[in-house]
């Protein structure tokens, strides 16, 4: 599991609306045996009301936004395949966080 990896969403009663997770926790962290992770939600199941707090992302042709808010931990063994890493978006994903956790 790496940083910036999205996975399945394996919960039968939430991958309608949030099929992916985001991993957002530092590789340096990989000893514990939890991961936080912040839902990709379905785009059009959420408001873009504030943008830079829920950037969009376009994971296998399917439109969704990161629900930074919703950050949560959840255990390793959760999460479903690894689907796609996004790496190439690490400064809209910290930005999100920056905002959620500073404000600014």
């Amino acid at each position: 599991m790496a940083q910036y990896d999205v996975y399945l969403n394996t919960n039968a009663d939430t991958r309608d609306v949030i099929p992916f997770l985001l991993d957002v926790q530092a590789d340096l962290l990989d000893m514990l045996s939890t991961r936080v992770v912040v839902p990709l939600v379905v785009a059009e199941e959420m408001t873009l009301a504030a943008k830079h707090l829920n950037p969009q992302f376009r994971i296998k042709g399917v439109a969704v936004v990161m629900s930074t808010a919703e950050l949560a931990g959840v255990p390793g063994r959760s999460l479903g395949d690894k689907v796609i890493s996004i790496k190439n978006k690490r400064d809209e994903i910290i930005a999100a966080l920056d905002l959620l956790f500073t404000g600014i």
